[in-house]
C-alpha cells in the first residue's frame, strides 16, 4: 500500500471508531448513572487531552517523527478505551478519557489530523490538493456512518446474546480501543518519505505573510469550534433520545445518514471549489446549514426534526475539505504541520469547551438550547470569515 493508502485507511478506521463511541457515549455514560452535566464534563475531558496530543504534534511531531507520532497516538486511543470501559467512577472515566483523547463528537477531529494533513499535499500537484483532501473526508465520513450505523451493536448484544445492558454498551468501548490498536498497525507501516527532509525545529522559520493568515484564521477557527463544541454527536443524541424518546437503532440509522450525506458532500465540495473558489464554497454552504440546525430544536416531533437535520448534514460539511486545502495552501510546505497543527489546536481547544456549557445549557434552560447558541456562533463566524479572506486566494485559482 502506498503512503496516502495507509493514511486513507487509518483514517477510515479511525471513523469508524469514532463514528461508534460519538452515538453511544452519551448513552453508556447515562447509563453508569451520570447527568448531563457529568456527561458534558466526560466529552470535555477527552477534547482537553486531544488539545494537549495537538500541541504535542504542532511543535514537537516533525522532531520525534510523523509516523512515531501517529503510532503514539493511536496506542494512546487504544489505552483511553480500554480504561474508560473497565472504570465506573466519573474521575477515572474523566482520566481515562483524557489519556486517550476519547472523542464524543462523532467525527474524527484529533491529533492525528495534523500529521496526516501535514503529508496528503506533497502526494499530489496544487491542482489535485482539494481533491486529495476530499476523498480523505468522504472515507472518513463514510468511516463515520459505518460508525453510526455499530451504534445498534448494544442492542444486538442484548436481543441475540443476552448480553446485560450496561455490558453492551461496555463491548462497543472495547471495540474502540481494539480498533485503536489496527490503526497502530497501519501508521507504523509508513515509508520514510512521510517525514520533512529538513532538519525538524520546534517553531518553523515562518514568514511573516504566513504567521499573519495563520494568526487570523486561527481566531476565526476558535469561535467555530466552540460553536461545534456544543454540537457534538454525544450530545445531539442525547437530545433526540430525551426530546423524542428514540433508542440506539433510531439513533445509529439517523447518523448512518448524516454520514453518508456528508461523505457524498465532500465531493460535492471539491467540484464546487473548482468553481466558485474555496472561501465561497465554505461560506455559501456553511450559513444554511446552521439555519436549519436552528429550526431542529424548535421541531415538533422525532421526523421533522431527523429531516431537518439531515438536511443540515448534507451541507455542514462542504467546508471540511476546502478549508484543509485553504490552509495548506496559504502557508509553505515546511510550514504545514505547524500551520495544521495550530489551526486544530483552536479548534479542539473550543471543542474542549462547548460540550460543558452544552450540558449546562441542556440541564438548566431547554434541550434544544445548545442548537440554536452554537447555529449562531456559526454563522458570525462564517461572515467574518468572508470579509477576512475573500480576497486571498491559493495557487490553483491565482492561476486560473
Amino acid at each position: 500500500m502506498t503512503d496516502r493508502q495507509l493514511i486513507y485507511s487509518a483514517a477510515f478506521l479511525r471513523a469508524v471508531a469514532t463514528g461508534m463511541v460519538g452515538v453511544l457515549l452519551g448513552l453508556y455514560l447515562a447509563r453508569l448513572g451520570f447527568d448531563p452535566a457529568a456527561i458534558g464534563l466526560v466529552i470535555s475531558a477527552g477534547l482537553a487531552g486531544a488539545t494537549l496530543g495537538v500541541a504535542a504534534v504542532t511543535f514537537l511531531g516533525d522532531r520525534l517523527g510523523r509516523r512515531r507520532a501517529l503510532v503514539g497516538l493511536a496506542l494512546l486511543g487504544a489505552s483511553g478505551g480500554f480504561a474508560a470501559a473497565l472504570a465506573a467512577d466519573l474521575t477515572l472515566i474523566a482520566a481515562a478519557a483524557f489519556l486517550g483523547m476519547l472523542n464524543g463528537q462523532g467525527r474524527d477531529r484529533g491529533a492525528s489530523l495534523v500529521v496526516e494533513q501535514a503529508i496528503l499535499p506533497a502526494t499530489g500537484t496544487d491542482a489535485e490538493r482539494t481533491r486529495t483532501f476530499a476523498w480523505y473526508n468522504v472515507l472518513q465520513d463514510v468511516g463515520h456512518g459505518a460508525g453510526s450505523l455499530l451504534g445498534a451493536l448494544p442492542i444486538l448484544l442484548r436481543d441475540w446474546a443476552g448480553v446485560g445492558d450496561l455490558d453492551s454498551l461496555r463491548a462497543a468501548v472495547l471495540l474502540y480501543a481494539a480498533a485503536h490498536l489496527a490503526i497502530a498497525w497501519l501508521s507504523a507501516r509508513l515509508s520514510p518519505a512521510v517525514e520533512i527532509t529538513q532538519t525538524p525545529r520546534l517553531l518553523p522559520a515562518l514568514t511573516p505573510e504566513s504567521r499573519r493568515r495563520i494568526a487570523r484564521i486561527s481566531a476565526l477557527f476558535a469561535i467555530d469550534s466552540v460553536a461545534g463544541g456544543l454540537l457534538g454527536s454525544a450530545l445531539v443524541a442525547y437530545f433526540f433520545h430525551a426530546r423524542f424518546g428514540v433508542d440506539e437503532g433510531a439513533l445509529a440509522l439517523l447518523f448512518t445518514g448524516a454520514r453518508g450525506l456528508n461523505a457524498v458532500s465532500h465531493l460535492g465540495a471539491a467540484w464546487l471549489a473548482r468553481r466558485i473558489g474555496l472561501v465561497n464554497t465554505m461560506v455559501f454552504t456553511h450559513v444554511p446549514s446552521s439555519l436549519l440546525l436552528a429550526t431542529v430544536a424548535i421541531a415538533p416531533d422525532f421526523w421533522t426534526a431527523a429531516i431537518l437535520f439531515l438536511l443540515r448534514e448534507g451541507l455542514v460539511e462542504m467546508d471540511v475539505p476546502t478549508r484543509q486545502s485553504y490552509v495548506m495552501a496559504m502557508v509553505r510546505p515546511e510550514e504545514r504541520t505547524f500551520a495544521s497543527g495550530m489551526t486544530h489546536l483552536v479548534r479542539l481547544g473550543g471543542w474542549a469547551v462547548g460540550p460543558s456549557f452544552a450540558g449546562l445549557f441542556m440541564q438548566t434552560l431547554t434541550l434544544g438550547a445548545p442548537l440554536v447558541a452554537g447555529a449562531a456562533m456559526k454563522i458570525a463566524y462564517d461572515l467574518m470569515l468572508y470579509f477576512s479572506f475573500r480576497s486571498i486566494r491559493p495557487p490553483e485559482e491565482r492561476d486560473g
